[in-house]
C-alpha cells in the first residue's frame, strides 16, 4: 500500500509512540485521525494536520462514533494502552484483581475492539497494526498484568490475519522494547540510562520515530502479515 493514499486512525495518538506514528504518517501524505481519550490531543492533531476524535477504546459506541468521522479507512494503528507495576504477591497482599482486569481491558480488549470495528469499515482491504511489547515474551517482576495483556496482542496477530485474509486485510503487531516516551523521560536521565544498559546495540532507548518508521514499512510492505516484530535493539529483559 502506498502510504500517501492511506486513510488511517491511530489510537493513543496524542502522545508517545502513537503521536510519533501519526506525525510520520501525515508527513508521508496519509490522511490521519487521532483517537485519544484526552481532549487536549485535539491541539496536537491540529498542529500536525491530523483529525481528532475523543475516543475510549474500551467502549464500542465511542469507537463507532470515532470511525463515523473517517471515510475510506484502510489503516488502523493501535497504540492506546496503560502500564501497571504490581507484583502477584506484594507487601500489601495479592495483586488487585481490579487493576489486572483494567490493564487487560484497555490494552487487550480495547485493541481488539478497535481492530474488529475498523476491519468492518475497510471495504477495500487494509492493514491493522497492534502494539505488543517485549514484556509479552520476557516480562519482568511486577509486570504480570501488563505482560499478559501484551502477550494477548502478540497472540492475536496470526488468527486475526487468518480471519481477515478473505477481506484483504493484513494484521501485524510491533513489540517495542524500552522507548524514550514522555513517561520515561519524566523519570530522569539516570533512570533512563539504567534501563538502557541491557540493550545490546545500539545501547540506548528507542526513539518513537523508529517505531513510526516500522509502522510505515508494515503498511507499505504487502507481504508482511500475521506476525509480531520485536523492535528492541536485541534487548532481552533480565
Amino acid at each position: 500500500m502506498d502510504i500517501s493514499t492511506a486513510v488511517a486512525i491511530v489510537t493513543g495518538g496524542a502522545s508517545g509512540l502513537g503521536a510519533a506514528t501519526a506525525q510520520a504518517f501525515v508527513a508521508a501524505g496519509a490522511q490521519v485521525t487521532i483517537f485519544d481519550r484526552d481532549p487536549s490531543g485535539a491541539a496536537f492533531a491540529e498542529n500536525i494536520g491530523a483529525g481528532f476524535a475523543q475516543v475510549d477504546v474500551t467502549d464500542e459506541a465511542s469507537v463507532a462514533a470515532g470511525l463515523d468521522q473517517v471515510t475510506g479507512l484502510n489503516v488502523a494503528v493501535n497504540c492506546a494502552g496503560i502500564a501497571t507495576a504490581e507484583k502477584t504477591l506484594g507487601r500489601d497482599g495479592p495483586h488487585r484483581q481490579d487493576s489486572f482486569a483494567r490493564t487487560i481491558d484497555i490494552n487487550l480488549c480495547g485493541t481488539f475492539n478497535v481492530a474488529r470495528l475498523a476491519a468492518a469499515r475497510m471495504a477495500q482491504g487494509g492493514v491493522i497494526i497492534n502494539t505488543a511489547s517485549v514484556a509479552a515474551f520476557d516480562g519482568q517482576k511486577g509486570q504480570a498484568a501488563y505482560a499478559a495483556s501484551k502477550a494477548g496482542i502478540a497472540g492475536l496477530s496470526l488468527p486475526m490475519a487468518r480471519d481477515l485474509g478473505r477481506n484483504g486485510i493484513r494484521v501485524m503487531a510491533i513489540a517495542p522494547g524500552i522507548f524514550r516516551t514522555p513517561m520515561l523521560v519524566s523519570l530522569g536521565e539516570e533512570v533512563m540510562a539504567g534501563l538502557a544498559k541491557d540493550v545490546i546495540y545500539p545501547a540506548r532507548l528507542g526513539d518513537p520515530a523508529e517505531f513510526a518508521a516500522l509502522a510505515r514499512f508494515i503498511v507499505e510492505c504487502d507481504y508482511l502479515n500475521g506476525t509480531t516484530i520485536r523492535l528492541d535493539g536485541a534487548l532481552r529483559m533480565p
